[in-house]
């Protein structure tokens, strides 16, 4: 988890050991690029599944 930062605090990943966990910049930059969005933009149940697809996303906000 990344040491004083507040959005560390805030942060919803629950990805074990991710190493972008409260570097909000970073994390959206890494997803991005991979043509999927952060665990943060997902309700809690379907953050847990680690699918950060758009289909995902669009799935879990219908």
């Amino acid at each position: 988890m990344a040491a004083n930062c507040e959005n560390s605090v805030v942060c919803t990943c629950s990805y074990p050991g991710c190493s972008k966990h409260g570097k909000c910049c970073e994390c959206i930059r890494y997803h991005l690029s991979l043509q999927q969005l952060p665990g943060c933009c997902f309700p809690p149940d379907a953050e847990r599944t680690y699918d950060r697809s758009f289909r995902a996303f669009i799935q879990a906000r219908s």
